[in-house]
């Protein structure tokens, strides 16, 4: 399938840059910028995880300026914090440091906006004051995209209420035993004013849910992201990843043998579209709009 120019809405890092880094600079941005280009990414958002307000405060203008000097607002628009408002319940809080979770409010959502260059935050539905943080991020133009969490469907159906419009990875960031019936996988399937981003990397989801989630969401409902970190690219081996001690197998799969979750993904927006071409289920115009077109339409 020929590359369209991918359109990728969380990208921890690449190829040893992570936009996490408290020693961030613009340099390294424009580093990570630069390869992903080349390697098919046309645009993309530099993700953020949980962390201090003083990581907030001090990587929002440094990735902000970088993008500017360079004139690339137009390939690297804002970008997307997932966090630090999740839920610190283990399973659900995944990669990140529970320490660092904050409950949710207008007036922190307002500290973090203070660039004006936040495209997306990843709120848990469950959080305390999520409501109220999703409706004030809604008014300064941020999308809101819910995840991270454990929360049932009430919970999800009042944070589409407020003006949530996404679910962050799908199928992930939650524990691996889930209740049959009331589980956040369920209850963001059954919301459908949101649109949900699935990783497609063959680790994250296998292919047989790839499929059950695309079927029932429709095409028109899915966006593929990558969830990309700093070890995209590395050879297989041991690496401190998102403050994780992960192991990064000869296959792709990037996971943290203690916690038993991965830490991101180590692979491209590109690869993860190769591995949905490889499910044989969809038509090229079909994956074009996973891939691309529903991601662009957001970001309008």
């Amino acid at each position: 399938m020929k590359n369209p120019g991918w359109v990728d809405l969380q990208v921890n890092g690449h190829n040893g840059v992570d936009f996490s880094n408290p020693l961030l600079t613009e340099d390294m941005v424009i580093k990570a910028a630069e390869e992903l280009f080349a390697a098919g990414t046309e645009i993309f958002l530099p993700t953020i995880i949980t962390g201090p307000m003083e990581l907030y405060r001090r990587n929002i203008p440094i990735i902000r300026k970088a993008v500017e000097s360079h004139g690339l607002l137009d390939r690297i628009p804002g970008v997307h914090l997932e966090g630090p408002f999740i839920s610190n319940t283990p399973g659900a809080v995944g990669a990140h440091n529970p320490d660092w979770v904050q409950i949710p409010s207008a007036a922190a959502v307002d500290e973090l906006n203070t660039e004006g260059y936040i495209k997306i935050i990843t709120i848990g539905a469950d959080a305390q004051n999520a409501p109220e943080a999703i409706a004030r991020a809604r008014e300064l133009g941020i999308h809101i995209s819910v995840g991270h969490h454990m929360a049932n469907y009430a919970q999800v159906r009042a944070a589409a209420d407020a003006g949530a419009e996404l679910l962050t990875h799908l199928g992930n960031g939650c524990p691996n035993l889930l209740d049959r019936h009331n589980n956040p996988v369920w209850a963001g399937l059954a919301e459908n004013r949101l649109t949900a981003m699935i990783i497609a990397d063959g680790h994250h989801l296998p292919g047989e849910l790839v499929k059950i989630f695309i079927q029932t969401k429709g095409t028109d409902r899915v966006i593929i992201t990558s969830d990309q970190v700093e070890a995209t690219g590395y050879k297989p081996g041991r690496y401190h990843v998102l403050g994780n001690d992960a192991v990064l197998e000869p296959n792709g799969k990037l996971h943290n043998p203690e916690k038993k979750c991965l830490v991101g993904s180590a692979s491209t927006i590109g690869m993860c579209m190769n591995f949905l071409e490889s499910l044989e289920t969809w038509t090229e115009d079909e994956l074009v709009q996973l891939g691309r077109t529903n991601a662009l339409k957001l970001l309008q």
